[in-house]
């Protein structure tokens, strides 16, 4: 519902700044994400109170559910719609 009504950004990379300037309300993650990138996630999510959703399938699973024709690592939410 977010992808079509809200705010929100696609990628790792996006995810760890958003994080870190506490700028999302929420993520989620593939459950293959990258362990480095996954852990500067939780790391800066953990210190910016923002939860954290790891999505059982895999980035090209969690690309369909958005309707992308890529796979997305991680979706940042930073207005719900």
């Amino acid at each position: 519902m977010a992808v079509k009504t809200g705010k929100v950004g696609f990628g790792s990379k996006d995810a760890v700044v958003n994080t870190g300037f506490a700028r999302a309300k929420m993520i989620i993650l593939a459950k293959n994400c990258r362990e480095a990138e996954r852990d500067d996630i939780l790391h800066n999510a953990q210190q910016s109170e923002i939860p954290v959703y790891v999505f059982p399938g895999s980035s090209l699973d969690l690309g369909a559910v958005c309707e992308k024709p890529f796979p997305v690592s991680a979706i940042v939410v930073r207005e719900p719609g």
